[in-house]
């Protein structure tokens, strides 16, 4: 069976950027990355999870964390040059980015947000990010996600 790219494939497609795509069970009583992990056979720690935040100076912005990390809140802020950001309402993100909770990506969001990637991506060949639905995840390398979102990498979980 033919797997259907979604736009953010496409996008690495046109950047000629390599990546594979791995698919799993979606359980959509549990849409977190760790159960993402857990389906994929992967660590939770190379899982990143996309968090749609909004901050006070900058607006919406995106931040990638591992699967088991928790955003630091004044981290994301400060390298985003917000005094504060939050979490924006879960009603909020489909509007905003056209993906559903559990099918966020980075990549191919209706508006191109600033992205923040946590820094511990540098320590994993390769990192699985949603495809931008539920059940599919990129692998690709942190360099190659760094280069296709214009991400700024720093320290963003606690």
């Amino acid at each position: 069976m033919k797997v259907k790219k979604t736009n953010a494939a496409r996008i690495l497609d046109n950047m000629k950027i390599h990546y594979e795509i791995k698919e799993y069970e979606v359980d959509l009583e549990d849409l977190s990355a760790v159960h993402v992990a857990a389906s994929t056979g992967m660590d939770v720690r190379m899982v990143f999870k996309t968090l749609v935040c909004r901050g006070d100076k900058t607006g919406i912005l995106m931040a990638c964390i591992p699967g088991d990390g928790e955003l630091d809140f004044k981290a994301l802020a400060k390298l985003s040059g917000n005094k504060s950001v939050e979490m924006v309402a879960l009603k909020e993100v489909l509007g905003l980015t056209g993906y559903v909770r559990g099918g966020c990506s980075p990549l191919g969001a209706k508006k191109n947000y600033p992205v923040y990637l946590d820094e511990s991506c540098n320590q994993h060949p390769i990192i699985a990010i949603s495809a931008g639905i539920r059940g599919q995840q990129l692998l690709l390398t942190p360099d190659d996600l760094q280069r296709a979102v214009k991400a700024t990498v720093g320290k963003v979980v606690r």
